[in-house]
């Protein structure tokens, strides 16, 4: 019988040893499951299960075709975050302007390969929530440490995006800044004397007013325009 609460999981890596290795420590969990694997982004984008999946881990570097791509492929730019599978990137800290596509091509998040097997497990729940930044410290310490790119790559487009930024009311401006703190909606509702719902709902307002896929689109967002800074 299927458990409507599993979280089903895909794994896009050329290394077998790290799939397997990421297989039994993902299958020993009573709420996850993997459903499909593949060993490059053409395999994954090729593997009809991938778009059943809530949350797909997915490997940068990888030979026919990079996670990027197959980023890309896999999730329909015109289908809001909620609607596809999620996209954690197995990253490395020597990596800044894949990490930064990755995100650009519609990711959740950034997961370290050397992360500890909690941090791993904890990161699935959380970008399968999808009420918060996956692994906030390594997400945050990626993002500091590209701010500097995306400050410059975003010259051209960055008028247009404060418009957007400017367009918000002064409260999904607060909720705004606390998300691209890393905060989640019920830590958000504590720092506010909100309900969780009213933030969720100004979550909504905020991404939508934004143009933006998801909550990491959002942060990255924050950082082009200077409303968070390292």
């Amino acid at each position: 019988m299927e458990n409507n609460n599993v979280i089903k999981v895909a794994l896009v890596d050329d290394q077998l040893l790290v799939r397997s290795g990421f297989r039994m420590l993902i299958n020993s969990q009573e709420d996850m499951d993997v459903i499909a694997e593949a060993g490059n982004g053409r395999e994954a984008v090729a593997t009809p299960l991938m778009s059943q999946a809530d949350v797909i881990l997915m490997d940068v570097r990888m030979p026919e075709m990079d996670g990027i791509e197959a980023t890309e492929r896999l999730l329909d730019p015109s289908k809001s975050a909620a609607e596809g599978p999620k996209v954690i990137v197995l990253t490395t800290f020597d990596m800044d302007e894949y990490a930064l596509s990755a995100i650009q091509a519609g990711a959740s998040g950034f997961l370290l390969k050397d992360a500890p097997p909690e941090e791993l497990l904890e990161s699935i729940r959380t970008v399968n929530k999808g009420d918060a930044v996956i692994a906030p410290s390594t997400t945050r310490r990626l993002l500091d440490h590209m701010a500097p790119l995306l400050k410059k790559e975003s010259t051209q487009g960055n008028k247009e995006l404060s418009e957007l930024v400017d367009s918000l009311t002064r409260r999904e401006r607060e909720v705004f800044g606390l998300i691209a703190l890393g905060r989640s909606n019920p830590e958000i509702a504590e720092d506010l004397f909100l309900s969780e719902a009213t933030v969720k709902t100004h979550v909504g307002h905020i991404l939508a007013k934004l143009e933006a896929r998801d909550r990491v689109q959002a942060v990255v967002i924050a950082y082009q325009t200077g409303v968070v800074s390292p």
